[in-house]
């Protein structure tokens, strides 16, 4: 049998409160789902799930949307480089 210890972690108290309930619902506790969680890791030699940034939000998607129908859109003007498009700005 593996030897134990003891960690402390510190959290905010309504997030505790929170996972014990979810846990709780699932026929585990706190302890137990944190244990599972460090195995998984390093199961999967890291995080057990994905950890990504810059997930683009409502707007951005939106945003990058219109530009794939603009770029699309034959009766939208193109321009070969942005010296091209400088100069009609300048018109």
């Amino acid at each position: 049998m593996a030897t134990t210890t003891n960690f402390s972690v510190r959290m905010d108290s309504d997030i505790k409160s929170q996972c014990e309930i979810l846990y709780g619902e699932l026929g585990v506790n706190l302890t137990t789902a944190i244990n599972v969680f460090l195995r998984q890791s390093l199961r999967v030699g890291g995080f057990p799930f994905d950890v990504r940034l810059d997930q683009p939000n409502r707007e951005t998607i939106a945003a990058m949307l219109e530009a794939e129908r603009i770029a699309k859109d034959p009766n939208v003007k193109h321009y070969s480089d942005v010296e091209e498009a400088l100069q009609e700005l300048k018109r």
